[in-house]
Parts: C-alpha cells; sequence; structure tokens
C-alpha cells in the first residue's frame, strides 16, 4: 500500500498518534582565522564544561528512570568529552593552524566518525554514534544554538527522526511519547535498546521516514511487524486499535504467568532464564518471572570508567544479584571484552578482526591477576546463593583446563584466609565456537554445564559478520547446520548428565522454542521481556511430540523450509 513504510520492529506494541519531525538544526560552520588564539581555547574550554555538566544530569536522571545500564551510555559519553585523543586533537589545531574552535572540533570529530564508522563492527560503529551525539553538543554551545529538547513533549506524539541519539532518548516522557520511526538504525542500536526499556513501540531502519512524513500528520507504528502508517483511513485506524487492543490483552495474559513454573504440556519442566547486564536489570527480571539469571554479563562493570574494578565492587555486584534472586540459580559470565568492546584503560593492541581476536577468555589467560581479581570476588559471592561461573570464547580444552586451575588455586587461597565459599559452584563455558560444538563430548566431561551462545555460534559457523548488512541473509538461525550443532552440543552434555542451556537471540525466539524444546535444550536464557511470551507458549508444548518432530527438522535442507514447517505446525 502507498501509505506503508517497512522498516525492522525494534520494541513491540502500537501506536497510534499525531508525528513530530524530529529535526537537527542545520549548522553552518566557517573557517576563520583566530588573532587571540588562547582566548579561543577558553571558548572551547567552557564549552565542554558547560556540556560536560549536561551530561551528568543526563546520566543522574536517566540512572534514576530507567537504572545504571542505561545510563552508562553517558558515562561513555563524558568520557569522549574528556578523551585527549579527541580535545588536544581540537587545541592543537587552533593553536597550529589559528582557527575558529568549531572548525577545528567539526574537523577533528568528523575524521573520528568516519574512522569509526568505516570498522567493520557494531560496537564500533555505536561508538561514532556517541562521537556524533557530544561533539554536536559542544558544537551548539560555542555556535549558540540551543539544541531541540525531547523532554518538553506534552502531548501524545509519535516521533520521527534520521536517528534518536541515546541523549534524545533518555529524555522521552513515556506519557506523551507513545512510539517513534527512525530512518537508520537496527534491533540493536541504542535507540532500539532504549525503546524496549522504556516499552515504547519502537520501528527503526526504515531509511525514508523523515522524507515521507510531516509534523503533525497522523502515524501509525506498529512496533510488532516493523511498519509504519501514514495518514492511516479510518478502516486502518480501526484495524490497528485491535491490533494494539489484541496485544495490551495479551500481555495482560502473560502477566498471568508470572508466578507460574515452565512446564510444558506434558508435564516435564524447563528453566525460564534471563540474561542481564547489571545488578539494575534485576527488577525487570523479577518482574517478568524469571526462574533464574542464565547470563549475567559482568563486562558492564568494567565500562565507562578510568581504571578496573576493584574485588569489593565486584563483589558487591555479584553479592546483590545472588542474594535478591533468593537461591535461583545465577549463572555470572567472566568478562568478556576485548576485540569488538574496548577498554581504553587496557590499551589493547588494534586488530584486523577483533571478533575472532584477543578477547574474552585469551585476555583473561594472559592478564592473569585481572582474572584472579574476578575469580575471588565470583567464588566470595557464592557463599550468598546459588552461583554458577561461565568462561566464555573457549576453544580448546587447554584453555579451560588453565581458567579451572586458576579458579581452584582462587578458592584454596580464600579458604586458608577463612573466608566462605560455597562448596556448589558449578562451572562451566559458552559454547559459541564450531570446535567446541563439535567436540562437546570432550568438553562435558569437564565441565558441569554448557550455555549455548548463538549470537556468535551463528556468524562463525556461517562466516557472515552479523552487523554486515551485505551478508546479513546469511545470519540464519534456523539453518540445518546450527540446529546441527545444538544437538550435538545436547547429546553430549547428557549423556555426561550435565545441562545445557542457551543464552543467545535464539532462545526466546517463537520459532526457534519448539524445536530447542524438541532437542532437548534444559535452560532457555533471554531478555526479560521475552519470558512471558515464551512461558505461554511452552504451556502449550509437548516435549515428547515435539522430539519426532526435532528429528524431521533436522532432516530438512534450508533454513527457510524449516521456518515454514514450525510455523504451520506451531504457530498457524
Amino acid at each position: 500500500m502507498h501509505n506503508r513504510i517497512i522498516g525492522i520492529a525494534a520494541s513491540s506494541g502500537v501506536a497510534i498518534a499525531k508525528a513530530f519531525v524530529h529535526e537537527e538544526p542545520q549548522v553552518d560552520i566557517k573557517k576563520t582565522q583566530i588573532e587571540n588564539i588562547e582566548a579561543e581555547v577558553i571558548r572551547f574550554d567552557q564549552a565542554l564544561d558547560i556540556s560536560k555538566k549536561e551530561l551528568g544530569e543526563i546520566k543522574d536522571k536517566t540512572e534514576a528512570s530507567l537504572g545504571a545500564d542505561k545510563a552508562e551510555i553517558f558515562a561513555a559519553h563524558l568520557l569522549v568529552l574528556s578523551d585527549p585523543e579527541l580535545v588536544d586533537a581540537v587545541k592543537g589545531k587552533i593553536k597550529d593552524e589559528h582557527i575558529n574552535a568549531e572548525f577545528a572540533l567539526n574537523e577533528v570529530a568528523s575524521m573520528f566518525i568516519s574512522m569509526f564508522e568505516n570498522m567493520d563492527n557494531e560496537y564500533m560503529r555505536e561508538r561514532a554514534a556517541d562521537i556524533r551525539d557530544v561533539s554536536k553538543r559542544v558544537l551548539g554551545h560555542l555556535l549558540g544554538i540551543e539544541t531541540a529538547s525531547l523532554a518538553s513533549i506534552s502531548e501524545e506524539t509519535i516521533i520521527i527522526a534520521e536517528d534518536l541519539t541515546p541523549s534524545d532518548t533518555a529524555q522521552l516522557n513515556k506519557a506523551f511519547v507513545k512510539g517513534f520511526a527512525t530512518d537508520i538504525g537496527g534491533r540493536t542500536s541504542h535507540s532500539a535498546i532504549m525503546s524496549r526499556s522504556l516499552e515504547i513501540p519502537a520501528v527503526v531502519g526504515t531509511k525514508e521516514v523523515t522524507s515521507k512524513i510531516e509534523t503533525g500528520m497522523t502515524v501509525i507504528v506498529d512496533g510488532l511487524d516493523g511498519v509504519v502508517i501514514v495518514e492511516p483511513t479510518e478502516a486502518e485506524i480501526a484495524e490497528y486499535e485491535g491490533k494494539r487492543a489484541a496485544f495490551e490483552k495479551q500481555k495482560q495474559e502473560w502477566a498471568k504467568l508470572v508466578n507460574e513454573t515452565t512446564t510444558t504440556k506434558d508435564g516435564v519442566h524447563v528453566e525460564l532464564a534471563a540474561n542481564i547486564g547489571t545488578p539494575d536489570d534485576l527488577e525487570g527480571v523479577l518482574n517478568n518471572g524469571a526462574e533464574g539469571i542464565g547470563l549475567y554479563r559482568t563486562e558492564f562493570l568494567y565500562m565507562g570508567r578510568e581504571q578496573l574494578p576493584t574485588e569489593e565492587e565486584q563483589f558487591a555486584a555479584y553479592k546483590e544479584v545472588v542474594e535478591r534472586m533468593e537461591g535461583k540459580p545465577v549463572v555470572i559470565r567472566t568478562l568478556d571484552i576485548g576485540g569488538d568492546k574496548e577498554l581504553p584503560y587496557l590499551d589493547l593492541p588494534k586488530e584486523l578482526n577483533p571478533f575472532l581476536g584477543f578477547r574474552a577468555i585469551r585476555l583473561c589467560l594472559e592478564k592473569e591477576e585481572m582474572f584472579r581479581t574476578q575469580l575471588r570476588a565470583l567464588l566470595r559471592a557464592s557463599a550468598y546463593g546459588n552461583l554458577k561461573i561461565m568462561f566464555p570464547m573457549i576453544a580448546t580444552l587447554e584453555e579451560l583446563r588453565a581458567a579451572k586451575a586458576i579458579l581452584a588455586e582462587e578458592k584454596e587461597l580464600l579458604l586458608n584466609e577463612n573466608i566462605a565459599v560455597s562448596d556448589a559452584v558449578e562451572v562451566g563455558i559458552m559454547v559459541e565456537i564450531p570446535s567446541t560444538a563439535v567436540s562437546a563430548d570432550l568438553f562435558a566431561k569437564e565441565v558441569d554445564f554448557f550455555s549455548i551462545g548463538t549470537n556468535d555460534l551463528i556468524q562463525y559457523t556461517m562466516a557472515a559478520d552479523r552487523m554486515n548488512e551485505r551478508v546479513s541473509y546469511l545470519y540464519q538461525p534456523y539453518h540445518p547446520a546450527i540446529l546441527r550443532l545444538v544437538h550435538m552440543v545436547i547429546q553430549a552434555a547428557h549423556k555426561q548428565g550435565k545441562w545445557v542451556g542457551m543464552c543467545g537471540e535464539m532462545a526466546g525466539d517463537e520459532i526457534a522454542i519448539p524445536i530447542l524444546l524438541g532437542l532437548g535444550l534444559d535452560e532457555f536464557s533471554m531478555s526479560a521481556t521475552s519470558i512471558l511470551p515464551a512461558r505461554s507458549q511452552l504451556l502449550r508444548l509437548s516435549k515428547k511430540e515435539l522430539e519426532g518432530f526435532a528429528q524431521k527438522v533436522l532432516e530438512l535442507d534450508t533454513a527457510a523450509e524449516v521456518e515454514a514447517l514450525v510455523k504451520q505446525t506451531y504457530l498457524a
């Protein structure tokens, strides 16, 4: 239809309201020669200081309303404003070329932005968005331009923008902002992640909403199917009001399952757990009835700061999570950093292919003191609940044995100091490298559990970077090769009496769930908002019946055939 714009569904729900097109002011930056260099440097410093003050306020507000992990974005922005590589380069340009601060800043920032944008991994491309957001703020102060604040919106609105920066999304008041749609971005961009936290329907990556929509037009944002409808007819409004009501009703039905255990139609219990980044995410986990934490990503403790977190800081964060989960299992992954996620204070070498580089367990085994600090904090926290330790990116048995040996040494040292440590800490690994999946029978003898990290397993198996749009068609969770690897891992673990979880996006996918249940997956771990829909689906499925179905699926030729068969058999 002529009034439909197709994009990527970033946050579930349906919104109908008048559009507000959020446009960046057009800035014309002219190069001028400066006589008084010192005064120009001072002018630049003042613009930096005002920007830091504003960002500090936004950070505090975000922390109060959305939690510390969402506020991390602004901690990163504050770091950019203090980064000598950027700040000194601008000042050097002002002094060497006798030019105005705004022109110097624009030149330096543009260089960094294009450098980051051309990198082939998403984390680095997000850094480009951070530098753009921060430099725009400083430029606004240098030029005396008021940046439009979205905080002042006071009527029901759908925001239309090329993209929403983290600063923009943090200011949205969900009482008035009913949804948004952007030209650029994907499911994992800052704006998409924020929209899910705010539970605002969003469609991103449409390429054309800003050119097709004007302020005041009526717009429907369908965050369930990734569609934006411009100036809908009365019939379309009625249809989507129905869809919105059905979704709200569905959410209420799901809400009734919060305190249920996840038991299939034929009485088999599987565990539904949540993935978290910081203790602040626990609110959502508990509200959505998770039966455990299947992945606690500890990287956030290390990011957006000037030096490594201490043992005490880490101990406090891990202890808070295991205590608040009241005996439910909490799987904590040791530091998975390097390559795509940088820590400036570690001064790691730049790598051509960071996803296949010096990261995760490879980094920890080399930077052993850092690793030992984390393991001590984890072991101490284990005395307060049901804590399990998981090593990421394990490729060889030697790596697993080395990590386990260090863990055993630290446990002994703590016990010698009369510090309490749980006797029952299970130790497992992430299965995200194809070689590990293929030799799962060897690993199963030396771990207590596996957790399959499908996000990386898929891209490594298919040799396709999931952030590269040109090859994204190869990122196929239902490809027979992926399903066979998952099957191999589950069989190898069960043969040794060990359990298997999955903590990639696939675990909460309605098409994957029936197959994974049939293959025998024991634990499904996902973002908190996916738990109730997944529980609702699992309650209606019979594991016994799906075992035969899963075997049939393994015989199919293509991902498309797998998807079609699941849809017609279980989702029709």
